[in-house]
């Protein structure tokens, strides 16, 4: 708990718009795996987390450190439901939808809500997760390495 914030009541009273990265950084360093995993059961809350994370990457895109890269990123969020969001980078732009499109992607991440949190606000190494198998790469492995460095990702 950081701040006065912890758990599921303290995060579902929370304006998620006046909270920068940094401070969302904080608030997940302050949890435990546990505890985000309560937090992810509430289907409410969990889907306003998981909006407001991917409402952010597309303003955390770093367009001038992707050049000319172009690929479609899917994260599976697994946990009470299977949450699928896509990350669309090309032409120097970064967009963001809900759902799976028919489109291939380069990569599809998959991991459950504790480690999408932990990794998202800078609180755990993909390298790290993906040796303890936590985290599955389904594709371009060597594309899914250099992910970070594509986005302004918040230390906490």
């Amino acid at each position: 708990m950081t701040d006065g914030i912890g758990g599921a009541d303290g995060l579902a009273g929370l304006d998620f718009a006046s909270v920068t990265p940094e401070e969302f950084a904080k608030i997940v360093k302050g949890l435990s795996g546990k505890e985000i995993t309560e937090i992810a059961q509430d289907a409410e809350l969990r889907a306003r987390v998981l909006q407001e994370v991917f409402g952010r990457m597309g303003r955390q895109f770093k367009p001038e450190a992707a050049g000319t890269v172009e690929a479609l990123i899917r994260w599976k969020i697994t946990g009470v439901d299977e949450a699928v969001y896509e990350t669309e980078i090309s032409e120097g732009t970064c967009t963001v939808r809900e759902g799976r499109s028919d489109a291939e992607p380069r990569v599809t991440l998959v991991m459950a809500d504790a480690e999408f949190l932990k990794l998202v606000s800078g609180n755990s190494s993909p390298v790290t997760m993906f040796m303890m198998r936590k985290l599955k790469i389904v594709g371009d492995v060597a594309f899914a390495a250099g992910l970070t460095r594509y986005f302004d990702i918040p230390k906490a």
